[in-house]
């Protein structure tokens, strides 16, 4: 199967920014996000090989990735892997919506 590209939405840039930031400010140094992007890169990489390796969930084509303590939801195209979310599972789940 061939390589598909990977999209970020706006969102999911977004939070993905804030998690990164959040580390950094916590721990006062980069070091953990550095390690925690290169495996969210990691897995993208692997994502965008092999799709559905993700879990699937009740939306058509939406499938869920763990990685660490986030999940990362993404929707799967011929062409493209669409970055939806990437949500900190220690937060409220009710305060999650993937459209």
């Amino acid at each position: 199967m061939a390589k598909r590209t990977v999209i970020w939405t706006e969102k999911a840039f977004l939070e993905r920014k804030e998690i990164l930031e959040y580390w950094i400010r916590r721990n006062q140094s980069k070091s953990f996000s550095i390690k925690l992007n290169t495996l969210i890169l990691k897995e993208l990489n692997l994502i965008s090989l092999n799709p559905s390796t993700g879990k699937k969930t009740n939306y058509e084509n939406i499938r869920l990735r763990i990685i660490r303590d986030y999940l990362l939801l993404y929707e799967i195209s011929k062409t493209e892997i669409i970055i939806l979310i990437i949500w900190d599972s220690r937060r409220n789940p009710e305060n999650l919506t993937i459209k």
